[in-house]
């Protein structure tokens, strides 16, 4: 989620510091990660490979479409709040918290701090002075690979650190966890954006699922076979007539729904894996707040 900030001027004709735009923090330099800073040039910072003439090399890109503002120090200034990922070459994937600001024109980086080892992100936000953070991360039993307990975590910027105040542990995540808003569809496969129009839109009611699928409305049954692994039945779908685009738009997605395998959270979106003739892909939605309805 991308919360915006104004610009404007103090009455005085001074310019008003405003939080660092996305831009700005995707070309920012980051301390915190590595013991030297590095610099992000268009989101992502690529170091030397770890062996002369290999692929494998220290890596650091910013997470998209993840970023808040609030005034973090209480000197009436918005600074901003981004999520970094860095990879070295390896599975793992560790995701940091940095707070940056802009100070006399400048954009600083106020403070990083380490959330963890391929934690799912499932919302950021700002409340009470406090960087707060729902992630679902690994409990002691869990594979390296897939974490399965849901968390809230907060933050405070304190004589120029990122401090952790609280990590409140809440159960394991149940797709009960989805409920209760809309889904709308904003990719159809890795770099594959879906169009603007037609909505595409995904509810879950307990062992149900359904929606629009760009046509008409769709339903189908749904299981939690194990912890972020589902299965979706047979889906039945309206049948309502639509233009050539608009059909093939629907079929692709819902052959697409059909094949779900699991779910996870990926930068705040509820990402669903499915099966594809040509490998695994993922379908991504961004929640759209309360459902409207069952489906």
């Amino acid at each position: 989620m991308t919360v915006a900030c104004r610009t404007g001027d103090s009455g005085g004709g001074a310019p008003v510091e405003t939080a660092p735009t996305v831009d700005e923090l995707g070309n920012a330099t980051y301390a915190g990660i590595y013991e030297e800073p590095v610099t992000l040039s268009d989101g992502r910072w690529e170091g030397e490979p770890f062996v002369a003439g290999g692929a494998a090399r220290p890596v650091v890109s910013l997470v998209e479409d993840l970023r808040i503002t609030g005034d973090l120090n209480g000197d009436g200034v918005e600074d901003a709040v981004v999520l970094l990922m860095e990879s070295s070459g390896g599975s793992g994937g560790y995701v940091y918290l940095a707070a940056v600001a802009r100070r006399n024109g400048a954009v600083v980086n106020l403070g990083t701090s380490l959330v963890g080892d391929r934690v799912q992100l499932r919302d950021l936000r700002y409340r009470d002075g406090r960087i707060v953070l729902d992630v679902v991360q690994h409990d002691s039993d869990d594979a390296a690979c897939c974490p399965t307990r849901k968390a809230t975590r907060s933050w405070t910027l304190r004589d120029g650190q990122l401090v952790e105040l609280t990590a409140d542990v809440d159960g394991t995540v149940s797709i009960a966890d989805l409920e209760g808003r809309e889904w709308r569809l904003t990719h159809l496969g890795r770099g594959d954006p879906a169009p603007a129009e037609p909505v595409i839109t995904l509810t879950f009611d307990g062992r149900q699922v359904g929606g629009h699928g760009g046509c008409g409305r769709y339903s189908a049954t749904v299981e939690e076979t194990a912890p972020q692994e589902i299965a979706i039945g047979a889906i039945e779908a309206s049948g309502v007539s639509c233009p050539d685009g608009e059909a093939r738009l629907e079929s692709r997605y819902l052959s697409a729904l059909e094949g779900t395998l699991r779910y996870s959270f990926r930068a705040g979106k509820l990402a669903l894996t499915y099966r594809a003739e040509d490998g695994i892909d993922v379908l991504l939605f961004e929640a759209q707040g309360p459902t409207t309805g069952g489906p």
